[in-house]
């Protein structure tokens, strides 16, 4: 991915996720926005993209946070809105694990309110520890928590899958979670 390719990326995500309105767009309820519509809306606020400048953000972005949609006309980020939409996604029965990358810093909150959402509609969750890890990685040193999302989908909690396959759910209490060996001082 080129640097103008990675920040066409971070761009697209702010305004895909949460400030479409920043570059005056208004996105369906949903979460797409006609693609016509975002180039000009770029282009009109100093942030010109080109069509197949969008198409090689989307098709490189290592994390796939982008979707078009079947005709290829509308596009929207797969998930992370902090905007109200509804991604019509419907609940799926998770693997026994799932992982959540973070860092220490964090590790105390989360021992007392578990997983929490925060601005977004839900705690992202990864199908494996290197991915988690990767998702850690960008706050300092990660540290890769194990949800027993199974246990908790048996007890009624939900889960989604996006798009691009991040495990998503409303939150996750402390008794689901498992944290790694803390390394002694």
């Amino acid at each position: 991915m080129t640097r103008r390719t990675d920040r066409t990326s971070k761009f697209l995500s702010y305004v895909l996720r949460h400030r479409p309105e920043s570059i005056g767009l208004e996105l369906d309820e949903a979460g797409w926005v006609r693609v016509d519509e975002l180039l000009a809306a770029c282009r009109s606020h100093n942030h010109a993209i080109s069509r197949a400048e969008l198409e090689e953000a989307v098709r490189t972005n290592d994390k796939r946070r982008f979707s078009f949609s079947p005709d290829r006309l509308k596009i929207r980020a797969n998930q992370g809105h902090s905007v109200s939409i509804d991604l019509a996604l419907d609940p799926l029965e998770p693997p026994e694990l799932l992982y959540h990358g973070t860092v220490a810093r964090f590790l105390d909150p989360i021992r007392q309110e578990g997983l929490v959402r925060g601005k977004r509609h839900h705690v992202h969750l990864s199908g494996d520890e290197l991915t988690a890890r990767r998702v850690g990685q960008r706050r300092g040193k990660p540290v890769v928590l194990v949800v027993e999302a199974g246990r908790m989908h048996g007890d009624g909690h939900e889960f989604y899958r996006s798009a691009n396959g991040v495990w998503l759910t409303e939150s996750v209490p402390p008794p689901y979670l498992r944290f790694p060996e803390e390394p002694s001082t």
